[in-house]
């Protein structure tokens, strides 16, 4: 596989929820991690957040080992066992059924070293009863794979999104500001009503993609250095189209609640690249009193006055998959997705998409695998 050029600044990953499709994240990890690309900062909300500690929490030459230690034991359920391979080449219902067949199954047992069914049962009226699954094997698994002295060292910055289950408020738990452990991990991955509320320092979260399943946001709004590379890794594509069914309807309504509008964000930047611009071009002309005065450094910071390239590499859908993609757990989608992953990788590094952008101020973002997937 090619390598990445020299790229200017520094290199961010950007990694959004979505359950069992993270497996196309590790493999986007690892098809760049192959390619000579070691990340200086991750965020991700839920399933991004725990893709993200596996790599902030080892050292470059395990990071690898250790995604596909997780990926593997999460799918290893003996329960999903019978349902065999994938077959490419067979109908789009025949893997409909196995993929339909495949959620339910995990949707009853759960996924190893992930979460679990509570026992006993209980109704959903039953008093104290707000979560279904059993989290502790999740707890267990990210301790054993994540060093947590080398996550908080600052080798690689980490930030992870949950949402306060009392006030409403988003916020960002980030290595740069104070101490993260296993449970800011358990929190941004707190999905409701099927996983357990985190409580952190007396304050219980939830998944933080219940407000923003895309932290681009944070990347952009909160570094206020230099330059920025961003591999900006989505799960749910903005884009799709009309439904034609109603479990059709149900998977679109998800894409376009997860997507977190991706591309509102990446529009909303581009816009202000043309004041951006004129800033540059006047600050340069300004005598050295005012250029170095409060007030011009204050736009300075306000214009964000540097570049900021966002290549996106966007899951796409099989075409036996629905809405309960992001919980099929099953080796073989696992694997399919992993192999989707760094292959995208490989379309992005060949197209070279970021040669041709401009290379002054502002945020300029490419889908870096448009029309080469299906």
């Amino acid at each position: 596989m090619a390598s990445i050029p020299a790229l200017p600044g520094e290199r961010v990953l950007v990694l959004q929820g979505g359950g069992a499709l993270g497996s196309y994240q590790a493999g986007v990890f690892a098809a760049l991690d192959a390619a000579g690309y070691c990340p200086q900062a991750v965020a991700g909300i839920s399933i991004g957040a725990i893709n993200g500690a596996i790599i902030a929490g080892n050292p470059p030459e395990r990071r690898r080992e250790r995604l596909t230690q997780f990926w593997e034991l999460v799918t290893s359920s003996p329960a999903l066992a019978w349902l065999g391979g994938i077959n490419e080449k067979g109908s789009n219902w025949a893997e409909s059924l196995r993929h339909q067949m495949s959620a339910a199954t995990t949707v009853l047992v759960g996924a190893p070293g992930f979460f679990q069914p509570r026992f006993p049962w209980w109704p959903a009226w039953w008093p104290g009863q707000n979560h279904l699954y059993d989290t502790a094997p999740l707890r267990d698994t990210l301790n054993d794979l994540v060093d947590w002295d080398l996550l908080n060292s600052g080798e690689v910055r980490l930030a992870v999104g949950a949402v306060n289950v009392e006030t409403g408020n988003f916020r960002y738990f980030s290595t740069e500001h104070e101490r993260l452990d296993v449970r800011h991990i358990m929190a941004s991955g707190a999905l409701p009503p099927g996983l357990p509320p985190v409580e952190i320092d007396g304050q219980w979260w939830w998944d933080g993609g219940l407000v923003s399943n895309t932290p681009l946001d944070h990347v952009l709004d909160d570094d206020e250095g230099g330059d920025l590379a961003i591999f900006q890794v989505d799960l749910f594509p903005a884009r799709g189209s009309l439904p034609g069914s109603l479990s059709e309807v149900e998977e679109r309504t998800a894409d376009i609640r997860f997507s977190s509008r991706t591309r509102f964000t990446t529009d909303a930047q581009a816009r202000l690249n043309g004041p951006r611009e004129a800033w540059a071009r006047l600050a340069a002309r300004l005598p050295a009193e005012l250029r170095d005065s409060a007030e011009a450094q204050l736009l300075d910071r306000a214009a964000r006055g540097r570049r900021a390239v966002v290549a996106q590499l966007i899951y796409r859908d099989q075409p036996w998959q629905g809405a309960a993609k992001g919980r099929e757990f099953s080796r073989a989608t696992m694997a399919l997705n992993w192999r989707r992953g760094e292959e995208d990788v490989a379309i992005m590094l060949e197209r070279h998409g970021w040669a041709g952008l401009p290379d002054g101020p502002g945020v300029w973002s490419f889908d870096a695998t448009a029309n080469e997937r299906k």
